[in-house]
């Protein structure tokens, strides 16, 4: 595996630490691939994640968001020495785990729910109307001068 070194990049760049924090943990993400998951792009503003997680109940996960980063962790309950299961085969993964996403300004969790093994987060981007682009009509007029524009918002010339 080939590891980059962004360490250039961050003597030139500034007030980009959440960016530079997210190159670096995805270079640093772990190879194995537990649990397995999908990420749909459901609608214009609508994601759903879904992770593969064959033998936990609603009690063993934990979903939670700080900040900009979504944390799934699982954890089985832990078998007794007293199981008396003898495997002939264990394709099933019983360990447990923990698999952080992150998430773009604006995006949010609506919800989660498990169903036939698949946890299933659906999340959605609302943009607050202070950061939607908004449209500044263009007035004209004949004698609109520089110095009326500028009067007219609240900055007088010197």
């Amino acid at each position: 595996m080939r590891t980059v070194d962004f360490t250039p990049l961050y003597r030139s760049i500034v007030g980009f630490d959440r960016l530079a924090d997210m190159m670096d943990s995805a270079t640093k993400i772990e190879s194995q691939g537990y649990p397995p998951y999908n990420i749909q792009h459901v609608a214009d503003d609508e994601y759903l994640i879904e992770l593969a997680v064959a033998g936990f109940g609603e009690e063993d996960l934990v979903v939670q968001v700080q900040e900009t980063v979504l944390t799934v962790s699982g954890k089985n309950a832990e078998k007794s020495d007293s199981d008396d299961r003898r495997f002939l085969h264990r394709g099933i993964a019983e360990r447990s785990f923990e698999r952080r996403f992150h998430l773009a300004d604006h995006v949010e969790v609506a919800d989660a729910g498990l169903k036939n093994g698949l946890l299933q987060i659906r999340l959605v981007r609302e943009v607050p109307e202070t950061a939607k682009p908004k449209r500044i009509d263009i007035k004209s007029g004949v004698g609109s001068t520089r110095a009326q524009l500028i009067e007219g918002g609240k900055t007088k010339a010197a």
